[in-house]
């Protein structure tokens, strides 16, 4: 299982680790505001790409204002890289949910690799760095957040020849079977959400932990890297298994190949595909 493998299933799924070594931190830090309500099509997008909870927009606009003045000339205005690395494929970044591996990391620096500390940040400016930095992630990761206008723009000729040849829809679906009626069940906008983002559902990703023994524990995956797989089972419990040399990983992501997807798919092919996928009445 290699590194790339996990920052990978870490960034498409949105996973956090507890660190119960920065819990005091996160104790400390003020609880964001309530995040504005959002539409069925965009909660499940957010489910589809692991996204977890809404940043906090105050927050993170006085966090953008700290980052710009502390850290834009390493990272970037947006955190995407200068001189200093991309934040938005860090892992402690990718990883932390309010400030808890963020905060240590700057207020302490790292040296070693030429990053100043800043001891005097209060734990509401490691939240407002923190919520920034999720921001941005938000912003690079979810397609979903455009305004939908007309999407029944597209060729349904060419969504039909696509779905039935180079898009390989018809290895899952059948028109006459999952899909059945499709076109009279959902509005055009909402349908071509559901097939950019589909339901990803409690147990979308599995993962089953084989040991040297020969028994096995699975579970749904929340996080994996060269060190540790960790997830919860079937009765909830959390698990973090270490990754030695003996232990194999097998995961089951039912969602893969519409992921893979996102990146192949061209504006014309989605308004095509959603042209086609209305005339399933």
């Amino acid at each position: 299982m290699t590194a790339s493998l996990g920052k990978r299933c870490g960034f498409y799924i949105g996973v956090a680790v507890a660190i119960t070594a920065t819990a005091s931190l996160r104790a400390q830090q003020t609880a964001p505001a309530s995040p504005p309500s959002e539409s069925p099509q965009a909660l499940r997008t957010r489910e589809f790409l692991g996204l977890g909870r809404i940043p906090d927009q105050k927050a993170a606009a006085a966090g953008e204002k700290l980052f710009g003045q502390n850290c834009s000339f390493c990272h970037g205005k947006n955190a995407r890289g200068a001189t200093g690395p991309d934040l938005l494929r860090s892992s402690v970044v990718l990883d932390d949910d309010k400030g808890e591996l963020i905060g240590p990391v700057v207020q302490k620096g790292r040296p070693g690799k030429g990053m100043p500390a800043f001891p005097s940040f209060s734990a509401e400016q490691i939240h407002q760095i923190s919520e920034f930095l999720h921001l941005q992630v938000e912003l690079g990761a979810n397609r979903g957040t455009y305004k939908l206008l007309d999407v029944v723009t597209g060729n349904a000729e060419a969504g039909k020849s696509y779905f039935n040849g180079e898009g390989k829809c018809t290895s899952c679906h059948s028109i006459t079977g999952d899909l059945a009626h499709i076109g009279s069940k959902f509005s055009p906008d909402d349908l071509q959400q559901k097939f950019l983002y589909p339901d990803a559902g409690a147990n979308s990703v599995r993962v089953t932990v084989v040991f040297p023994d020969g028994h096995t524990e699975s579970g749904t995956l929340k996080h994996i890297d060269d060190f540790y797989v960790s997830f919860y089972d079937a009765n909830g419990n959390y698990r973090s298994i270490p990754m030695d040399k003996e232990v194999r990983v097998k995961i089951e992501d039912k969602l893969a190949f519409h992921r893979e997807m996102l990146d192949k798919y061209t504006d014309e092919i989605m308004h095509n595909l959603t042209a086609y996928l209305i005339t399933l009445k």
